[in-house]
Formats: C-alpha cells, structure tokens, sequence
C-alpha cells in the first residue's frame, strides 16, 4: 500500500462535505475505483505524523506555514498504477490551495507543481517508478 498525505487551504468541513459530493453514498472513508482509500486523519484522535521524519515535518510546516491539524490519507492499492487516480483526487483537493506528499519524496508539492510535472530531487509527484529506478541495487 502506498500512501498519500494532501493538506488542503480551507476547512476540514469543506474538504468531507466536497469528497462526500464527489463520491456520493460514501462516509469517511471513501473509496476510488476500488483501489484509493480514502480518510481524515488528525493528531489528537488519528495517527498524524506519527511515523514521520522531523525533517519531514519541518518541511511540511513551512510550506504550510502552520503544522497542519489534520490531512485527507490516500492509500493506493499495489493491484494498480493509481496515479491517474491520484492526480484527479489531489487536483479536486488543492483546487484552492495547500499541499500534497507522498511516499517517495519529502517534498511538499503544490498543486501547479503538480499538474506542471515539476522535478525535485530527481521525482515528481507520485512517481514510484522513476522512485524504483533511483533506488534499484
């Protein structure tokens, strides 16, 4: 399973009340096409950067410029590429603002870094091949 952290501008209410539109007859959590699942997680009652790299928090913070309360989870099924997927799930999340990190870099990408294809560190967003291919020995 691989995972997805977005940290959308805005309230949390309106980030439930907007997958609840967009994936109706579902509750928190929600499922994509059979192979997304997706859920808020919070510090005070979830598991948020409970097993995150400090750096990674750091980094998260500044370009928030808070420590967020709070993130919608995606966790991607092995059985399926997912990225499609993903980049249509993070699109409607970061519509007006925020960040997303996955797990194969620690930066947190903007949503026109996104959809620009932008490269850091060798990866962009999502990018578990070019992630496999850097990290094969």
């Amino acid at each position: 399973m691989r995972s997805v952290f977005v940290f959308p501008a805005g309230e949390r209410a309106e980030t439930v009340a907007s997958l609840d539109r967009h994936l109706p007859e579902q509750c928190d959590p929600w499922t994509m096409e059979g192979d997304l699942y997706i859920r808020i997680d919070d510090e005070q009652a979830g598991h948020l950067f409970s097993d995150w790299d400090p750096a990674d928090v750091a980094a998260l913070e500044a370009a928030v410029g808070h420590r967020p309360s709070w993130a919608v989870q995606i966790d991607i099924s092995g059985r399926t590429d997912g990225t499609t997927e993903v980049h249509q799930l993070v699109a409607l999340l970061l519509r007006h603002g925020g960040v997303a990190t996955d797990d194969y870099s620690a930066h947190p990408w903007t949503l026109q870094e996104i959809k620009s294809g932008a490269v850091k560190d060798g990866l962009r967003f999502f990018d578990c091949r070019a992630y496999y291919e850097l990290n094969r020995e």
